[in-house]
Order: structure tokens, then sequence, then C-alpha cells
């Protein structure tokens, strides 16, 4: 089964800075199996922006090789702009555009900050993705 996912910023660092972590097997799904990263121009933005941050020690290499393979593996999608406030403005775009995949098909928001979001079924935390990917892949 093929699932979709918009992954927050926080899942993604948390992933690269310790693999062998929940984090990190959410993002080897979405490298290697069954999730399709979801995103738009302003979410690659800023997962360049964070992960080139000087505190996490990420060569640019490296930062722009987990972009690109993101981009690659990954559906860009157009989200319209919704007049909500969150409690830190950036997460906006992330509900956007999984607002807008939802439309289509059925995403995931991944976010170790779900208190950050507004109370959805589709907005999941890292372990709850892992649960929703292995349970269903048990009933194969």
């Amino acid at each position: 089964m093929k699932y979709y996912a918009v992954i927050d910023t926080n899942v993604l660092v948390s992933a690269m800075l310790k693999w062998n972590s929940v984090p990190g097997n959410v993002m080897e799904l979405v490298f290697d199996g069954p999730i399709t990263p979801v995103y738009n121009s302003e979410i690659l933005n800023e997962y360049r922006e964070v992960l080139s941050r000087p505190k996490f020690h990420f060569t640019k290499e490296i930062v722009d090789d987990v972009v690109d393979v993101l981009e690659q593996k990954g559906i860009n999608v157009n989200a319209e702009t919704i007049d909500i406030v969150f409690p830190d403005p950036k997460d906006r775009v992330f509900y956007e555009v999984v607002l807008e995949e939802q439309k289509t098909k059925e995403t995931y928001l991944v976010t170790g900050n779900i208190k950050h979001f507004p109370t959805e079924t589709f907005i999941v935390t890292p372990r709850k993705m892992l649960d929703i990917v292995f349970s269903e892949k048990e009933n194969e």
C-alpha cells in the first residue's frame, strides 16, 4: 500500500540526528519504502534552512542530498493559503499542504509537535505513522 505524508521539519531533523529512532524509521520508509513525501517549495526551503544551521553540523552536501531525494521521491503541491493562526506561523504551510493533498488522496501530516496543529485524524506522531504503515502491512 502507498502512503502520502507531509513531514514536519522536526521529524526530519530528529531522524538525521539519530537515524536509529522512531523519526528515523519514518524517514527510512520515506526514502526506501511506502511513504511518498508531499511538499511545496516553502517546505523544501525550510528543510534546507533548518538543516543548514551550524548547531546541527550537517554538511551542505548532506543537506542537499537529503532534500533532493525528498523532492525526487515526492509530490509538489500548490496549496491555498488558509486564514488560521498557529502557535508557530511556520507550521501553517504544512497544514495547508496536507489539506490540499487530502482533497485527492489520504495524506498524513507527521509531526513531533502535534499540539501545534488542529486536532485531526490525519495529523499524527511519527510513532502513529509507523503503526498505520505496519498494521496495514500485517493485514495484507
